[in-house]
């Protein structure tokens, strides 16, 4: 039987998938990371920017990214602005130091550049390649256990606690919660039974469920079709530079390029190796290429007029449901743009529907621990400090941090230094002057 073309360009066979399994994944991935067209925006119009220009700046960004990644580097991760560093925009870099958007943006795109250069030239690869095996391990893990985290909060069950920093919640009974107690079940037991395209059901049987329950409010004279097309902000950027180098830009630039560095390592790296992506050597085929997905969406992302543009750990929802090549990053792409024309649609779906995927991408995850040595200290607590390090900071990148610090300590006073990429020794120092100095 002959092949067809997106089997023979995205190596369907070859990665044992389908054109069904992979448009699934891509809608699941897309599902679970949509609210980030209306977040990012919401965010960022706090900085002054005009909400309906991010808006199509971030959507542009996201097809943009997820279009590369897809076509040029074959993988199934979506990208988008990233949550986190839109925060650090809006409300370190222009509410607390006092630079305009415009400066912020500036920063963006310079951090944009240096990551095509580091590219371009290899470094980002071998930071990838240099992380030990059991660490990419728990990398998967910790995200594991960080989504999961931003799941139960996402869905009202965990909620923060002065005496205890979180807790479950005192009101359990509250409509968005229970919707997402029953998403939890009804994709908990479409799993179990092994039904194709669990979560994206879970997801739209939930979100269904939701309008009588009065959580998605359909408003009055709601239509599906609502073409949100404004760029205002492209080019902005350029009217920053001056304004960033009088501030001094080193600080801003660091900390846009640091975080989303590791971040982008840490989600690549870790649900490849969920997802069996991995070489013999722990190393992932065409990193380079993932990578470079990445800073080119940065870099158009701010020129467009949005922070910066990073993978998302929500791929691991399309990943989970079978998605192995760039097809389903190609199908995220195309919905991202189709949100342009039916975003009313694709923002009915509430947290609390999406939030009880998040929780069991979790469950999925978490699995990678089975493949530490934790019969080796030297291994086992680094390991052990990266996947909890994740949710407990909140961030990939410190869990990243935490682990590639801790390794070569434990490796060096056990005379194990052989074991250590040299990498890895400049990696920990960068970490440890990150945190002495910024």
């Amino acid at each position: 039987m002959e092949r067809g073309f997106l089997d023979r360009f995205f190596k369907l066979q070859e990665n044992n998938t389908t054109i069904k399994t992979e448009i699934i994944a891509g809608l699941t991935t897309f599902m679970t990371m949509a609210y980030i067209i209306i977040v990012n925006p919401m965010i960022l119009s706090k900085a002054g920017m005009p909400f309906e220009a991010v808006m199509a700046a971030t959507v542009i960004s996201a097809a943009f990214a997820s279009l590369i990644m897809g076509l040029y580097a074959n993988y199934p991760f979506a990208l988008a602005p990233g949550m986190g560093l839109n925060a650090f925009f809006t409300y370190t870099v222009v509410m607390s130091m006092g630079l305009s958007w415009q400066a912020a943006l500036a920063a963006v795109f310079i951090s944009g550049i240096i990551f095509i250069i580091i590219t371009i030239t290899g470094i980002r690869t071998a930071i990838v390649n240099a992380i030990p095996t059991s660490l990419k391990r728990a990398v998967s893990a910790g995200i594991g256990l960080f989504i999961a985290l931003i799941g139960l909060q996402n869905a009202g069950i965990v909620v923060s606690s002065k005496a205890t920093i979180i807790t479950l919640t005192d009101n359990l009974a509250e409509p968005s919660t229970i919707l997402s107690l029953i998403g939890l079940v009804i994709i908990g037991m479409l799993l179990a039974r092994k039904v194709k395209g669990s979560i994206l059901i879970g997801i739209i049987i939930t979100t269904i469920i939701g309008i009588p329950m009065g959580v998605v409010k359909i408003k009055e004279g709601f239509t599906p079709f609502d073409l949100r097309f404004n760029l205002e902000t492209f080019g902005a950027f350029t009217g920053g530079f001056s304004e960033l180098f009088d501030f001094g830009m080193l600080n801003i630039i660091l900390a846009f390029t640091f975080v989303d560095l590791f971040d982008t390592i840490g989600t690549l790296v870790g649900t490849s190796a969920r997802a069996g992506m991995l070489d013999e050597e722990g190393n992932l085929p065409r990193v380079g290429k993932a990578l470079m997905a990445d800073s080119l969406g940065t870099t158009l992302g701010s020129m467009l007029g949005t922070s910066t543009v990073t993978t998302y750990v929500e791929s691991t929802a399309g990943i989970m449901e079978g998605g192995r090549t760039g097809l389903t990053s190609v199908v995220v792409a195309i919905l991202f743009l189709a949100s342009l024309v039916i975003s009313p649609l694709v923002l009915l779906v509430p947290e609390a529907a999406t939030a009880p995927a998040l929780i069991i991408v979790g469950v999925l995850m978490i699995g990678a621990v089975t493949d530490i040595d934790f019969e080796d200290f030297t291994e086992a607590f680094p390991a052990f400090m990266t996947i909890v390090m994740m949710p407990f900071a909140y961030s990939i990148a410190e869990g990243i941090a935490a682990g590639l610090i801790i390794y070569p300590l434990t490796k060096l006073v056990s005379g194990r230094t052989d074991e250590v990429h040299p990498v890895v020794y400049i990696l920990a120092l960068l970490f440890v002057l990150r945190y002495v100095f910024m």
